[in-house]
């Protein structure tokens, strides 16, 4: 058998280990940490594997179930994003106040394969527990369906409810943002999407949607978006050139400037023809011209609030119940009334 590090390019896993000798992950973790549980024979099958493989594990890691690591392991993606790259900070500092290391691994892709990875490179750094910050939906139930010995908190794409997680209301914020334009004298507000296999962009999206149907009118137009300002500025260009469109809530900041840039490229006005709010409160948001309306995301609250959920299940006493943090709307300039020729339509 060649060594897993010969024929993949990288160091063994417990994920190898377990192939090899034809097991669960769970029975190689229990072979480790010299659990009384597993039978003899398949223990021998386990060691043996193991020697082939030229598995090693970290020293603390194999002390995990008697020592405290004080390590926290972190499971993120697309990082390049604001919002997932501010959680990840956010995680961190949190941690490191509560005296804990975190260390943060990146996945490129929401396969079980990739997650049971990610997984099983923390478990070999001896973190007591982990952060999941994937908002994929597809990822989250490819964390639910795999065995982890250490307790996971989810802090991305959180719905209410759903035990051991923190996360920011997305639908909440939405809703804010939405009302803030109906309330203005805005109908039918558009909305540019982010991708909806993203758990928070199909929340933000049903918060348009349920603002209109509270308001008892109907939604603008839906156009898709992935994130990226280039793609609200492909939206921009369309929306110039529909007339009854008077607003626009935007998934995200970086859509939202791409498309005002498109806005003003066409000769509309924002916000005196159209406004355009969007969502997370990046840095430049502020320093675009008109300043942008948007809805704020309490990153630093959510690391605290997941650090605190993570040592109250380390402890014993975590409440099963979800943590939701409501969003704030920071209203400038990018929104206004609608110009009363347009009202009256």
């Amino acid at each position: 058998m060649a060594r897993a590090s010969e024929s993949v390019g990288r160091a063994p896993s417990m994920t190898d280990v377990a192939a090899a000798a034809g097991v669960s992950h769970q029975t190689v973790s229990r072979v480790l940490n010299g659990s009384e549980l597993v039978r003899d024979e398949t223990r021998v099958r386990v060691l043996a594997a193991i020697a082939e493989l030229g598995y090693r594990r970290n020293n603390a890691a194999r002390l995990l179930v008697t020592n405290r690591s004080h390590r926290i392991g972190m499971i993120s993606a697309h990082l390049v994003l604001h919002g997932p790259s501010m959680i990840a900070v956010s995680v961190q500092d949190a941690g490191h106040k509560a005296g804990y290391d975190v260390s943060l691994v990146a996945v490129e892709d929401f396969s079980a394969q990739s997650l049971r990875e990610a997984v099983d490179r923390l478990l070999d750094e001896a973190v007591e527990a982990i952060v999941v910050a994937v908002a994929h939906r597809q990822a989250l139930e490819q964390v639910s369906s795999l065995e982890v010995p250490v307790p996971v908190i989810i802090v991305q794409g959180v719905s209410d409810g759903q035990p051991m997680a923190v996360g920011i209301e997305q639908e909440a914020g939405a809703r804010v943002a939405v009302e803030h334009l109906l309330d203005l004298g805005h109908r039918h507000v558009a909305h540019l999407t982010g991708p909806l296999e993203w758990v928070e962009a199909a929340q933000r999206r049903a918060g348009w949607q349920h603002a209109h149907e509270d308001r008892h009118v109907l939604p603008g137009p839906e156009l898709a978006g992935d994130w990226s300002p280039q793609s609200g500025y492909e939206a921009g260009l369309r929306i110039a050139e529909d007339p009854d469109v008077t607003a626009v809530f935007a998934a995200n900041d970086g859509m939202a400037m791409g498309l005002m840039y498109a806005l003003h490229e066409k000769g509309r006005d924002v916000p005196g023809e159209i406004s355009v709010v969007g969502f997370d409160n990046v840095p430049e948001a502020p320093y675009v011209w008109p300043a942008l309306t948007t809805v704020n995301q309490e990153f630093s609250l959510l690391g605290r609030r997941a650090v605190e959920l993570t040592m109250q299940a380390l402890a014993g006493e975590a409440d099963p119940s979800t943590q939701l943090i409501r969003p704030e709307l920071v209203v400038r300039d990018s929104t206004a009334a609608p110009r009363p020729a347009v009202r009256e339509r």
